[in-house]
């Protein structure tokens, strides 16, 4: 019962066992017998790497026929097959007489279009994750079929002799379309995989006519889908899970003609700063067959969450059933309400505003948050930061294929779009406080049960877009950063400034939009 096909396929002889899809029990205990891992006072494992974030410098595309249709830029490098060959060379000899961990399973809720995965390692915890994570193998499919894609991953395997390679570092992750390969290895962090799989989706949909999208998704109890874009660290897995709504998934969806579909069968949450309190649906969620990488354990074993000493971005995998409303299996109906999440540190937002489609279109391309100072080294301000369509890492296609699909979508569906500030009001960060989360979430509730279809607007004289003027149970004042800034010129100066970082980003998508989708943009002559 596993695809045997593409472990010969790969040439991986001379193994000294290969174990395909064991249980979780099973690969806890491996894990920990292998010194792999710690058994956290909650029951998760807890992973400790010298990585602790994606090495997008590390990351490659095979330049061959079949990835003729990739932008190739400072985003999506490309590799030369002779490269990748001798990558593929390297991971043979290296697993030559080590145990072998399979996980075989899918990439996509809906048979109609998902992508049947395997995952190969060294590791035991590489199985759990990929277990945790991605959809189980239905028993009813064909059990020797081979893999769709394949994923190679070495945690320990750093190519020597790499800059002789055209390598940027002893860690690497190549994609080849044409083999169906992709090879990870010299890192720890396991959201390579994750965001890997979420590449290949990218490359692979659209020509389905599915969207792929860099979101989390919930259902309400009246059969509501919502869907939520944003960059790590704006809400996009804690406002999704939400206890008086279904979670689809927290991460990665498509959007095909029938609806809402969840790449994932798990999430792979930020915890930094988690507590029961704020977040108690993703503290819970957190136990026995979930993994935790480089958070802090006392001398108990338990869990320190709001430690950064080994890194600000402290992960939890878990399966999407731990949530206690999850729908599985993680499919919904198209979307009446989308979110755009900005942690804007600037102050300059308002905390949620109504967009036209072309202003959507506007904000898709942008993908605007910001970073904090503190978060990364040489960052001793806020700096804006724009990541086309909410995910341009993983986007091997030119960003304005998925915004023309989701600008043809809107119009079908008729979907409200919604720009909402989870970062700060009443001056940038350092000077102003973050919105409370409570307030975000009564928020959202009056966008999605229609209360703010039923209240005036008034055009934000800088960015256009229409800002309520007042919502139940949140004060007046709130909804209009202009209002909570002591020094309204200090504001508006502010804003001006916001408004050109996004007018000089979006210069390069102008000549492909429609005049419309430009004039949506800020408003830059003040």
């Amino acid at each position: 019962m596993q695809y045997t096909e593409s472990v010969e396929r790969l040439g991986l002889f001379h193994l000294r066992s290969v174990r395909a899809d064991i249980p979780v029990p099973l690969l806890v205990e491996e894990s920990l017998g292998r010194g792999e891992s710690t058994l956290a006072s909650n029951g998760a494992l807890a992973l400790f790497g010298e990585r602790t974030g994606r090495s997008p410098q590390d990351k490659f595309i095979v330049r061959n026929a079949s990835s003729a249709r990739v932008f190739w830029g400072d985003v999506n490098t490309p590799m030369d097959p002779g490269v990748f060959d001798a990558l593929l060379d390297l991971s043979r000899s290296y697993l030559q007489g080590r145990d072998l961990f399979v996980f075989n399973g899918y990439a996509g809720a809906d048979p109609a279009y998902r992508l049947r995965i395997q995952v190969l390692s060294d590791f035991a915890w590489v199985a759990l994750f990929s277990r945790t994570l991605f959809l189980p193998r239905d028993p009813w499919d064909d059990a020797e079929a081979d893999a769709d894609f394949t994923v190679v991953a070495m945690p320990k395997l750093a190519a020597p002799g790499y800059e002789r390679l055209g390598l940027r570092s002893r860690a690497f992750v190549a994609i080849d379309f044409e083999l169906r390969i992709v090879l990870i290895g010299g890192t720890e962090y396991a959201g390579e995989i994750k965001k890997s799989i979420f590449s290949v989706m990218n490359a692979l949909m659209p020509v389905r006519d599915v969207l792929p999208m860099h979101c989390s998704a919930n259902v309400g109890m009246r059969g509501d889908t919502a869907l939520f874009f944003g960059l790590s660290g704006t809400g996009k897995t804690t406002l999704s899970a939400d206890p008086a709504r279904r979670l689809v998934g927290d991460d990665e969806h498509g959007w095909s003609p029938n609806g809402i579909f969840n790449f994932e069968g798990g999430c792979y949450a930020k915890c930094i700063k988690l507590s029961r309190e704020a977040e108690p649906q993703i503290y819970g969620a957190i136990r026995f067959g979930s993994i935790i990488e480089n958070v802090v354990l006392d001398e108990n074993r338990d869990p320190d969450y709001d430690s950064d000493s080994l890194t600000e971005n402290t992960r939890a995998t878990y399966p999407v059933g731990h949530i206690a409303n999850a729908l599985v299996p993680g499919t919904a109906g198209h979307p009446k309400n989308i979110f755009f999440l900005a942690a804007d540190a600037f102050g300059v937002l308002p905390p949620i505003v109504r967009l036209s489609n072309e202003e959507a279109m506007y904000h898709f391309l942008s993908g605007y948050t910001a970073k904090l100072a503190g978060t990364e080294s040489g960052v001793k301000e806020p700096q804006a930061t724009f990541s086309s369509c909410f995910g341009a890492p993983f986007l091997p296609l030119h960003p304005f294929t998925y915004a023309s699909m989701l600008g043809e979508r809107l119009k079908k569906h008729g979907t409200r779009v919604w720009l909402v500030n989870t970062g700060w009001s009443g001056g940038p960060y350092g000077v102003g406080v973050r919105t409370p989360i409570h307030v975000t979430r009564a928020l959202l509730s009056a966008a999605l049960n229609g209360d703010l279809e039923r209240t005036e607007y008034a055009p934000d004289p800088v960015f256009r877009f229409q800002t309520p003027l007042r919502c139940s149970g949140i004060p007046d004042e709130l909804l209009n950063p202009r209002k909570t800034w002591q020094d309204l010129q200090a504001y508006e100066a502010a804003a001006l400034a916001l408004a050109r970082r996004f007018a000089s980003n979006f210069s390069a998508f102008s000549s492909k939009v429609s005049p419309e989708v430009v004039a949506a943009g800020p408003n830059i002559q003040g």
